[in-house]
């Protein structure tokens, strides 16, 4: 496993659209092992390839790890494939974009195929918090950010925000 370097808004990677994984080799594999890695070294839910530099479509989820023993959830090539007319919102945050939150709407229920990290073919019926999880971070694979699905006012104030963080500060002893 190896601990990799998050893509921060706007890093134009994330608004990429991912390739599929043709094979669940060791590469992916490896993959799977640094998101997870990652994921948890930065205190996050959830980590899609595309935030550690990677356009391929896996993703890992862990909603419980904070309230105690670990239960992660890698998907490759995940789709969801059924989602609920119920809607449910929760404050969404993103490893790409430290410090930001917002509310968003998404089905309360989703069922999610994909391969797991053996090739197999799996699926998962969840709800609640992972529902949303899985969610937000399959919307990474199509370079969805969760801005996407708020107002445009919103949008634009995190933008904004995002972009002043971005911006490298000058003391005065820098200028020349």
């Amino acid at each position: 496993m190896a601990l990799r370097d998050l893509r921060i808004f706007p890093d134009p990677l994330l608004r990429e659209r991912c390739r599929k994984i043709e094979d669940v080799d060791d590469e992916v594999i490896q993959l799977l092992d640094d998101l997870a890695e990652s994921m948890y070294a930065n205190k996050g839910l959830g980590l899609a390839a595309p935030q550690i530099g990677a356009a391929l479509r896996a993703v890992v989820v862990d909603v419980e790890q904070r309230d105690g023993i670990p239960r992660l959830v890698e998907l490759v090539n995940p789709e969801v494939i059924e989602s609920s007319n119920e809607l449910s919102d929760f404050e969404e945050g993103c490893l790409s974009f430290p410090g930001e939150a917002e509310k968003v709407i998404r089905p309360a229920k989703v069922t999610v195929r994909a391969l797991d990290r053996d090739g197999k073919l799996i699926e998962v019926k969840t709800d609640g918090l992972l529902a949303t999880a899985i969610q937000h971070e399959i919307d990474h694979l199509d370079g969805v950010l969760f801005i996407d699905h708020v107002s445009r006012l919103k949008r634009s104030l995190v933008k904004r925000r995002m972009k002043k963080k971005a911006r490298p500060t000058v003391t005065v002893g820098d200028r020349c």
